[in-house]
């Protein structure tokens, strides 16, 4: 499997960052591009470096590599994550302006019929943000927030953050063998355990 990951300058650079070691341990070719604003939120929220995370993809590009390999429908992938997408790359696509290289490869993905995957991370959201999302999601986009459940009962920011990436590997039928999934039990115990101290 060929998949296009894109980081841009929302909250949530960790997401991107786990899906990419994800992808990598299941052998998935990735091709990453990160925003300007997308490099500078990964390294102050994540404290590693572009150049580490570069490491993890089969290929990366420049957010202004207009001739990269994934600005061409002719370049065969299966599809295409942005993890975390700011409320402008979600508008940027919606409209198609493809003025760097994260929304030309989500235009190539949406004009050759792939799957698109977006996950927005902003909140609250207006009136805009809402009509843009819903505008994608008729196009046949997956618009997958980066909501946290507790039903698998965390205990820290790293299962939270596994439980979505789980979710976007869902998307393309992959596996997530650090997954924990619903399975109906609802025991007492468990429940109890969710409650917040007092």
């Amino acid at each position: 499997m060929r998949l296009v990951l894109a980081i841009t300058g929302a909250s949530g650079a960790i997401f991107g960052v786990r899906l990419l070691e994800a992808l990598k341990a299941l052998d998935v070719e990735t091709h990453l591009v990160v925003s300007k604003w997308g490099q500078q939120t990964l390294e102050h929220e994540t404290g590693r470096t572009l150049g580490e995370i570069r490491g993890l993809a089969a290929a990366t590009y420049a957010a202004g590599e207009m001739g990269a390999a994934i600005s061409s429908g002719s370049f065969k992938t299966d599809g295409m994550v942005v993890v975390p997408a700011s409320m402008r790359t979600v508008a940027a696509i919606a409209h198609g302006f493809g003025d760097n290289l994260v929304h030309r490869a989500a235009e190539v993905v949406l004009k050759e019929r792939r799957r698109l995957v977006i996950v927005p991370r902003e909140t609250p959201l207006t009136e805009i943000h809402l009509e843009n999302l819903l505008k994608l999601a008729r196009l046949g986009v997956t618009v997958l927030p980066p909501d946290p459940a507790f039903y698998h009962r965390p205990q820290t920011v790293g299962e939270i953050v596994d439980h979505v990436v789980a979710r976007i590997l869902d998307q393309f039928g992959l596996e997530a063998p650090f997954a924990k999934r619903w399975d109906g039990d609802m025991r007492r115990d468990d429940v109890v355990a969710l409650r917040p101290k007092s």
